[in-house]
């Protein structure tokens, strides 16, 4: 699509998620302190305890990057490396950042931050063009279900504002993202130092028609509201109060993960398969009509069934088939090497099975964007596998819910979390 085209307004108040990554030095943190500082986001002593800090260290500008490099160690090495999240609200929207690190030995970091975003701001620095770092990042974005992507072609006022270099990155990039299937990209030239194109306007880039950054942001949808999700509600909890006011009640308590569900709809209970109605939804002391996406309520039905913590709710005929064999993409997290027959513990949503990866079909070489073969897997390789668990989970793909689609594996040696994965 051209810069100029348009989404669809979301709804007043909606929460964004979004992500900034791309290469070292691309301009991720000063792009965010930019963000927060025309947008008035900032409070005055953060403001004056940044402007004092660059006065020390001989800068004529302040630099903005101070706002999100938070760790001594970032400070020091003037990168990013933990994932910074940040919050502003424009008065019409409310944002949380995740700035993800732009090293390649802080890809796993990266695939944390991106797992919960809804749109990618990935920068690229217009002196530079299209670098293997923006390929893979775009690449991991892609990989887990950002539905919309943002260049932001950075530090224009470096190749003297030039629309030749924009439309050229454009064009590259462009061929990139056909190669790997990437639908929505937008483009938008910009100078983060400067302020161009980011909230305002500026003076410098006129040749540009469409929208500044802030106005992309502002009309992007939200994570929920593009396609009617089925609906999904893993149980946490059995509340079985048993007082004397409450001794027969029995309720199911959880978040609704996609979708929506209203008082009488039919319900199935996965894996046991069981079905019956929803009789009734709490919030606190208050029964609701409906409940949708991101709500955490307590469901009660109108039959009682054995239903326990780990367990699926969806609504009948939108059930996703119970396996224990998944097939999903891994992002390997732990320095510890994975070991193919070696047994752990799978997570999806709120239920644990025992498991072995059986199989690697491939790893994926992210700086080619090819397959490999592999026997292991190191700390941030990503591969396509096969895992056989002891007990069925009720998974969907990816593609269909981010929520139910995901799994993390666990050492059961340590309890650490060693992958994530997305369910194929």
């Amino acid at each position: 699509m051209l810069a100029a085209e348009r989404l669809p307004a979301p709804d007043a108040d909606s929460l964004l998620r979004f992500l900034t990554c791309g290469s070292v030095d691309d301009g991720k943190s000063t792009l965010i302190g930019r963000l927060l500082l025309d947008t008035k986001s900032i409070l005055a002593d953060a403001l004056h305890a940044i402007e004092r800090t660059s006065r020390k260290r001989g800068l004529e500008a302040v630099d903005l990057s101070l706002l999100t490099d938070g760790l001594q160690a970032e400070r020091e090495q003037g990168i990013t490396i933990d994932v910074a999240y940040r919050y502003f609200s424009t008065g019409t929207r409310k944002y949380i950042i995740a700035d993800a690190p732009g090293h390649e030995q802080y890809t796993r970091n990266m695939v944390t931050a991106a797992s919960t975003a809804s749109l990618a701001v990935i920068l690229v620095d217009a002196r530079k063009g299209v670098l293997t770092q923006t390929r893979r990042h775009s690449y991991l974005a892609h990989l887990v279900g950002i539905p919309h992507l943002v260049v932001a072609v950075n530090k224009m006022d470096l190749v003297g504002w030039s629309s030749e270099v924009f439309e050229r990155i454009q064009a590259d990039y462009l061929a990139f993202a056909e190669r790997l299937g990437i639908e929505d990209v937008r483009f938008i030239p910009m100078s983060a130092l400067e302020g161009d194109m980011v909230v305002e306007r500026g003076q410098n880039l006129g040749w540009y028609r469409g929208p500044t950054l802030l106005e992309l942001l502002e009309e992007a949808p939200p994570g929920h509201a593009e396609a009617p999700e089925p609906f999904r509600f893993p149980v946490q909890w059995v509340c079985r109060p048993q007082t004397l006011e409450h001794h027969d009640f029995r309720g199911y308590m959880g978040r609704v993960e996609s979708g929506e569900i209203r008082v009488g709809d039919a319900v199935q209970v996965l894996p046991s398969g069981r079905s019956t109605r929803v009789k009734e939804i709490r919030l606190l002391d208050a029964s609701l009509a409906n409940a949708v996406s991101d709500q955490s309520v307590t469901l009660l039905l109108e039959d009682e069934l054995d239903v326990s913590r780990g367990d699926l709710l969806v609504r009948a005929g939108e059930a996703p088939e119970p396996t224990r064999k998944v097939e999903a993409m891994l992002c390997w997290l732990s320095e510890r090497p994975l070991a193919t027959g070696r047994r752990y513990l799978v997570r999806h949503t709120t239920r644990e099975a025992r498991a072995t990866i059986s199989e690697i079909a491939f790893r994926v070489d992210l700086a080619e964007l090819g397959e490999r073969p592999a026997d292991t897997l190191a700390m941030n390789d990503i591969a396509r596998v096969s895992l056989r668990l002891a007990q069925p989970i009720a998974a969907d793909r990816y593609a269909v819910s981010r929520a139910t689609g995901a799994l993390i594996v666990i050492d059961e040696a340590t309890n650490d979390t060693v992958a994530a994965g997305m369910i194929l």
